[in-house]
């Protein structure tokens, strides 16, 4: 199969209506071709391609910024010249100044498939920029490495932030591409967009279903770092607004969770005794991390690793990961129920609301959470839902 990126390298035709017009490029380090050069060169090195600036999203163009929140600037390339703009400093939508630097934004980012990954409101931004700007706005489009399952709540109304472009569930099953033309029906845009579609991408099919496993793996951020993380990560995300560590400063970010003096084994019985259901398509084994940053840093955390690499227990249909994560913390919730676990602090320049409900999308999840009477049938009926009708929107703007 091939990514949009190949396609539009290999074929003259594609790029044809390119002729005359500056072309920007809005890429990360996972923007790479099948032999794994990168976006900006590879672009770079074709005579009938006139870039004029490049744009970087959170992390950097080369992704060289490790945490949220750890700004970029912007620099002019050593090798091109040409000025790369940083969506993820000084401002996060493109300034006029920005906007004048090109004819044509090409996009070629990573996605993973979750509502809550900047690169998707990074995205939304750039189309109203370009509405407004009488730009056009071609996405070269990538494989949705979650694949096509649909999970959790739909983000409420006023509850939109830089990790929650639009009322989308957490795990939208969207290509980059499909997500363009969804965000422009949405927000009404009047603006010149297109697609370079990849060919033979079977989001259904296993072992990757969703990700090609015969193309090498680039972190599309810094803890991105496999296929596993990207199908935990709608649920191991929300750790991000808790004071469990998700695994940052250890080699298995966002694919396992744990704190200093958890029972984990209590932990695991609780959740499978509230609702096993929630539990199915993958495998979950207690151990011990130390994280060498961030989090409990230089502490002996208790803690429980996420496995959904082994196709005799990964079962991609069943695996749901946000209702595993949060039947996580109701288990936490009932072993301790003055644990202080919803981190109250500045996340993504939001200061005011508390992480946890701006990752949700609103304070459903962790009200759930903490009434420890409220059955999981009630936070299942409120997804199951949302899921349903993102299931019905979604469905004239799928490509594949």
């Amino acid at each position: 199969m091939q990514f949009g990126l190949d396609r539009f390298l290999q074929d003259p035709a594609l790029r044809a209506p390119l002729q005359g017009r500056r072309v920007a490029l809005l890429a990360h380090p996972a923007s790479v071709t099948r032999d794994l050069t990168h976006a900006l060169d590879a672009l770079a090195a074709l005579p009938d391609v006139t870039l004029s600036a490049a744009f970087g999203p959170q992390h950097g163009l080369r992704g060289d910024k490790q945490d949220n929140m750890v700004e970029s600037p912007d620099y002019l390339d050593p090798h091109l010249g040409i000025p790369v703009f940083s969506l993820y400093g000084e401002v996060r939508r493109p300034t006029d100044a920005m906007m004048a630097s090109f004819d044509v934004l090409l996009v070629d980012l990573q996605d993973l498939g979750c509502r809550i990954y900047t690169f998707i409101t990074t995205l939304r931004y750039v189309l109203e920029a370009a509405a407004q700007h009488g730009k056009a706005v071609w996405v070269l489009d990538r494989p949705n490495p979650a694949g096509r399952p649909i999970e959790g709540l739909t983000l409420r109304e006023g509850w939109e932030s830089f990790v929650g472009a639009g009322p989308m569930p957490m795990r939208h099953g969207m290509t980059m591409g499909e997500l363009g033309h969804w965000f422009i029906a949405h927000l009404g845009l009047s603006v010149d967009y297109r697609v370079i579609t990849m060919s033979g991408w079977q989001p259904d099919a296993a072992p990757g279903f969703g990700w090609p496993t015969e193309r090498s793996w680039v972190n599309p951020s810094p803890n991105a770092a496999n296929l596993s993380m990207a199908r935990a990560y709608a649920g191991t995300v929300m750790l991000e607004g808790t004071t469990l560590s998700e695994g940052r400063g250890t080699t298995r970010a966002l694919e396992l969770f744990g704190a200093p003096g958890i029972d984990v084994p209590r932990l695991l019985a609780d959740m499978r005794r509230i609702a096993p259901q929630w539990l199915r398509g993958c495998v979950l084994r207690p151990c011990f991390f130390e994280p060498t940053f961030h989090k409990h840093q230089g502490q002996l955390c208790a803690g429980v690793q996420i496995h959904v690499e082994d196709p005799t227990h990964y079962d991609h249909a069943a695996f749901k990961p946000w209702r595993l994560q949060a039947l996580a913390f109701r288990a936490l919730r009932l072993q301790a129920p003055d644990y202080p676990l919803w981190r109250d602090f500045a996340y993504e320049y939001e200061h005011e609301r508390l992480a946890i409900d701006l990752i949700n999308g609103g304070p459903l999840l962790r009200e759930w959470v903490d009434d420890v009477s409220a059955a999981p049938a009630e936070l299942e009926a409120a997804a199951a839902a949302d899921e349903a009708a993102w299931a019905v929107e979604r469905a004239p703007f799928l490509l594949y």
